[in-house]
């Protein structure tokens, strides 16, 4: 018997100390993020700032997301939340932007929402346009404040560091890359590509036109014959009765 116990007792430390790194990671599961994860360098994009509520006995009323001031955005844009009223907080650049409409000296440095609940269990999505996405940067952390009814508030604030573990409370990062050969930051084709399209489709249109008057040539001759050929068919035919009765 006492030896079945010493058996189990490594098993029940195990299970143990499973749990415990469970719970330990749980929270991370559960920390407002930036959805897709990653967008074109460049071009704009639609993201979802996606936050879950991690407690149970309290509700999310409030989200603040700042924008990173290093790369201001010149257009960003929230979408209307039902149930949810946004604030857009703008700021004087430093350092003005240049876009092709001109030079933009203030930009949105921070977004916040409020008069809704994400009650526990629940989740809620809040989309934004942004961009046009920098060049020069490989990805753009957006800072979020979290505000349960509780008046407790937990800071999404600290920027993941390549190959060290993710931090406590880790602020939402939106991952930047190449954009796509052919791609004009809009998800649509080249001007040359199009052209070329063009061309394609205006050279295949005018193919089928001149095989549709080839096949319509041909067969206006196929019916020429065919009706000459009955033509002088009825013409031997008349011939003969006619002899016929001149003999009778």
């Amino acid at each position: 018997m006492n030896a079945m116990r010493l058996r189990r007792l490594p098993v029940l430390g195990g299970l143990t100390a499973g749990a415990l790194v469970l719970l330990a990671a749980g929270p991370a599961f559960a920390h407002v993020s930036v959805q897709p994860g990653q967008a074109e360098k460049g071009g704009y994009s639609t993201v979802d700032f996606k936050v879950p509520n991690e407690r149970d006995d309290s509700s999310t009323v409030k989200l603040e997301v700042n924008l990173p001031t290093d790369h201001p955005l010149a257009s960003v844009m929230p979408q209307p939340v039902p149930g949810w009223d946004v604030k857009v907080t703008k700021s004087k650049l430093a350092k003005p932007i240049e876009t092709d409409d001109g030079k933009v000296t203030e930009a949105v440095t921070k977004i916040t929402w409020t008069g809704g609940k994400i009650e526990p269990g629940m989740f809620q999505q809040f989309p934004v346009s942004v961009g046009p996405l920098p060049e020069d940067a490989d990805q753009l952390a957006f800072k979020a404040l979290q505000t349960y009814d509780d008046k407790q508030v937990v800071r999404w604030i600290e920027e993941p560091k390549e190959g060290a573990p993710e931090p406590e409370n880790p602020a939402p990062v939106l991952k930047l890359t190449d954009a796509a050969e052919g791609s004009d930051g809009h998800g649509s084709a080249s001007a040359g590509d199009a052209k070329g399209a063009k061309a394609t489709a205006s050279d295949d249109t005018a193919k089928t036109a001149s095989e549709a008057d080839g096949d319509g040539t041909d067969t206006t001759a196929r019916v020429l014959g065919i009706a000459g050929i009955v033509i002088g068919a009825a013409g031997v035919t008349f011939g003969v009765l006619a002899g016929r009765r001149r003999s009778a």
